[in-house]
């Protein structure tokens, strides 16, 4: 938590003065009872009207200043607060942004989230209030305990008792509720993630009519976060009570030798009402320090949790200065500039092993892909293809070997030259909320209205995009919930050719599509010409067997490497496959594809 406080560096004046204008409000709070003492003494007590009147217009004066006092302190500490959880929010949201997919992975999207929110507006509070109670609290608390001596030490004895066992007793009752209150943040966790999981999948959920057991499960796990916060709420529930006990108790010890010492003339009367009142703003100061230090405990565990995820290791180092290593990088393939006859990219005796994975994902991978060349990608389920092309962009980092573009170890290269060199298509088709032009500009924020009309044209996507009001201008929903699976696709593709990349990755983003309009795609991605590599990730043999090379996995392993005619005669693996998916009406399919395609 302390390295939080870094992000207070710009508000430095605002930290001093909430503070110190609380602190001045104080003071003059802990002068009203020796006003007051005053007016009944020697006002009341000598029936002098006008010095009265005067002492009122003070107790008047005293309030305006501790107001103004009051609302500057919360000013600046709102102030601070405030900009404090904007930076660290920002700060937050950019080491998000520079997590590498394992880190991701690792984390889970709805421990960020809730790191992002409730966790940012704990520490918020906790910030806000620390720096309005913090030091005016104990203030007050010792402030008092002075001026009742300073009043009269005798009768100021009953304080030097109360106020530790005051101080005991909330204390005690924290020491019991912070560890609950932990608890209540981790099922609160809980219950988000749940929450997030059932939105997202609500269509799921409903498609296999699971609402009832979803209902039961959010049900228990609410009902175990709603025990524990009864638990804590009833533990500080007892608070008020048992101090007022204390402090009643104080107050009617304080008055039976109070009214004593007034009666032997030792105490007057309004010495003794100054008295009762301290003893009040003991209380009240007690009860706001308890409330206060639970807040600024709730802020800590937050602070910690958020401090977990900075400390998390980025991906490749994006702000970094760079070494000799990416200044090569960007001669080499940040320019273009290649020696002739070097593949384009290379895997030499390759291995992954993901976070806590156990057995590698990837396996003693080694091949070449030259420039220009098409390359298909197939296997099985979890056979390794997509962690394979996400090396290439450095999404991951090897655990062992080398992936080399244009000749260049990835990993000595500056993350946004690599990147700008790839468009990839994931697995999942993800379009932001905006207008279709605007999600096609991600690829390209300078690309003109011929270059989207020509990657529209070759994804295959400007036949529907004319058909939609208003074009390209067409509002796309958060998430691309108003359009298709396929025409998710399609324009998931068009923003990457926007890019008009050097190397094009396609992570099984035609599944949607009819066998026509991939013939069609793929005859247009081979239109692209010699200056861009293609990889092309597929389940269908028809989709990948016009490559110029074709890579065949299992478990993780290339098991066959080649031409489809090479692989039907050599590659068990692929046999099977093509096999299984080229037999009677599906052959034809095949067929008939073929020739559409050629």
């Amino acid at each position: 938590m302390k390295n939080l406080l870094g992000y207070l560096k710009n508000y430095k004046k605002e930290t001093i003065l909430a503070p110190l204008f609380k602190l001045l409000e104080a003071s003059f709070e802990l002068l009203v009872p020796l006003v007051m003492a005053s007016v009944i003494d020697r006002g009341i007590g000598g029936n002098q009207t006008d010095y009265i009147v005067k002492m009122c217009l003070v107790l008047v004066l005293l309030g305006v200043v501790g107001l103004a006092c009051s609302i500057t302190a919360q000013y600046f500490a709102a102030k601070a607060a405030v900009g404090f959880a904007a930076r660290l929010r920002h700060a937050l949201f950019e080491h998000i942004q520079s997590l590498s997919f394992s880190g991701i992975d690792t984390i889970g999207t709805s421990t960020l989230i809730t790191r992002m929110t409730n966790d940012v507006n704990q520490v918020q509070s906790g910030m806000n209030l620390a720096l309005r109670l913090l030091l005016r609290s104990p203030f007050v608390v010792f402030g008092s305990v002075a001026m009742a001596f300073t009043v009269n030490p005798k009768a100021a004895l009953i304080f030097a008792v109360t106020v530790p066992l005051l101080m005991v007793l909330v204390f005690g009752i924290m020491l019991v509720n912070i560890p609950m209150y932990k608890k209540v943040q981790a099922k609160l966790d809980g219950v988000l993630s749940l929450t997030r999981e059932n939105l997202t999948g609500v269509r799921v959920i409903r498609a296999f009519h699971r609402e009832e057991e979803e209902i039961r499960d959010f049900s228990g796990r609410n009902q175990e976060l709603t025990g524990i916060q009864l638990f804590a709420g009833r533990v500080s529930a007892l608070m008020n009570p048992l101090t007022y006990v204390v402090v009643n108790g104080a107050v009617v010890l304080l008055l039976r030798r109070g009214a004593r010492q007034v009666y032997e003339g030792g105490l007057t009367q309004g010495e003794l009402v100054a008295l009762v009142n301290y003893m009040t703003q003991i209380l009240v100061e007690l009860i706001k320090m308890a409330s206060l230090i639970i807040s600024i405990t709730k802020a800590i565990a937050s602070g910690n949790r958020i401090q977990g995820i900075l400390e998390i290791p980025s991906g490749p180092d994006r702000d970094g200065d760079k070494s000799r290593e990416d200044l090569a990088c960007t001669e080499g393939i940040g320019a273009g500039q290649t020696d002739a006859g070097t593949p384009k990219i290379i895997f030499d005796h390759v291995g992954l092993t993901y976070h806590e994975g156990g057995e590698e994902a990837l396996s003693d991978l080694t091949f070449s892909i030259e420039k220009g060349q098409t390359v298909g990608i197939i296997g099985g389920t979890g056979s390794g293809k997509t962690s394979l092309v996400h090396l290439i962009p450095r999404f991951y980092d090897v655990t062992r070997g080398r992936v080399l573009v244009d000749g260049v170890d990835v990993r000595a290269c500056a993350p946004e030259e690599l990147r700008r060199k790839v468009g990839i298509v994931m697995q999942k088709a993800v379009l932001f909320q905006g207008s279709i032009r605007e999600n096609l500009l991600w690829g390209d924020p300078d690309a003109d209205r011929a270059v989207l009309e020509q990657a529209l044209e070759a994804s295959q996507s400007m036949e529907f995009v004319r058909e939609k009001e208003g074009g390209m201008d067409f509002q796309v929903s958060q998430g691309g919930k108003n359009l298709s699976g396929g025409q998710r696709q399609r324009l998931s593709i068009a923003r990457a050719l926007t890019r008009r990349p050097e190397i094009l990755i396609l992570d099984d983003s035609a599944s949607a599509l009819d066998f026509a309009t991939e013939s069609r795609l793929r005859r247009a991605i081979r239109e692209l010409g010699d200056e861009t590599t293609v990889l092309i990730v597929s389940q269908r043999i028809s989709s990948i067997q016009h490559a110029d090379q074709i890579i065949v996995l299992d478990d993780g392993q290339a098991v066959g490497i080649g031409t489809h005619e090479q692989l039907l005669a050599d590659c068990q693996v692929y046999r099977e496959i093509f096999e299984t998916q080229v037999s009677g009406r599906e052959a034809g399919g095949v067929r008939g594809d073929k020739e559409v395609s050629e």
